[in-house]
């Protein structure tokens, strides 16, 4: 667990929907918020882990089951959301899935899946919780990656989907520049959580073709990440809007 010398209290008085709550960077998002003073909405299609992590944080965060590829499901959770809290101030859009295939065998159903749950899912999120973000002032933090800067190999699914988040990111901050709202997005890269042990490699994969996308600084922790998400949805980052910030051991420079 990384050590912080003081922990600032930005989020006191703040309500934080976190999508992806179970685990990961999600996880440590919502626990670094709640440790700077915010109640936080778990969401996660995998409901146990969301209300571990709520019961992790306490009294100031509720779990919701919500999977974010499906419309009513967003629509219903966001609404929860309002209900029980009153209001939003800041999204957290960090659910997401990958998989390394050859193109070739790769299956409809599974660029379907990626990119409905990456991008599609961030569009339904972001869509669903504007309206009440408008009321507050609020920002939306989302979640790209180094493979929506680089191409990455064996992704070619997930690089769409991460590329198209980084320009929904740009899109959403443009179109709402005027009326008070900040959207940003966050570009892991080489982050040492459960989603990136599920993207296995291919058979018969080149694995000279990783080095591309591998930091001789090694992996970074979930805590690392969540630093900078808590520091893009507070207040202090008032002046960025439509920026992605990558976090990937000098991968992308």
């Amino acid at each position: 667990m990384l050590r912080r010398m003081s922990t600032p209290q930005r989020y006191a008085d703040k309500i934080v929907l976190v999508t992806g709550a179970a685990s990961g960077i999600g996880r440590a998002t919502a626990l670094r918020v709640a440790e700077e003073g915010g109640s936080v909405a778990c969401l996660d299609v995998a409901a146990d882990g969301a209300e571990k992590t709520a019961a992790e944080i306490g009294g100031r965060a509720k779990a919701y089951g919500c999977n974010v590829a499906d419309e009513d499901s967003v629509t219903a959770a966001v609404a929860a959301v309002v209900g029980d809290f009153g209001r939003l101030d800041v999204t957290c859009n960090i659910a997401g899935i990958g998989k390394f295939a050859h193109t070739v065998d790769a299956s409809k159903d599974e660029w379907d899946r990626i990119i409905a749950v990456n991008l599609t899912g961030t569009f339904l999120m972001c869509r669903a919780s504007i309206p009440h973000l408008l009321e507050t002032g609020g920002n939306i933090v989302n979640t790209a990656s180094t493979a929506g800067v680089i191409g990455q190999p064996y992704s070619a699914a997930y690089c769409a989907s991460k590329g198209g988040v980084r320009l929904l990111t740009q899109a959403l901050a443009w179109e709402f520049v005027d009326r008070g709202i900040r959207v940003n997005a966050v570009a892991p890269g080489g982050v040492q959580t459960p989603l990136i042990q599920n993207f296995g490699f291919p058979e018969g994969a080149n694995l000279k073709l990783f080095d591309k996308i591998t930091s001789p600084m090694g992996w970074c922790q979930p805590e690392e990440v969540a630093g900078l998400f808590a520091y893009l949805g507070s207040d202090e980052a008032r002046y960025i809007n439509g920026a992605l910030f990558t976090i990937d051991g000098g991968m992308t420079c």
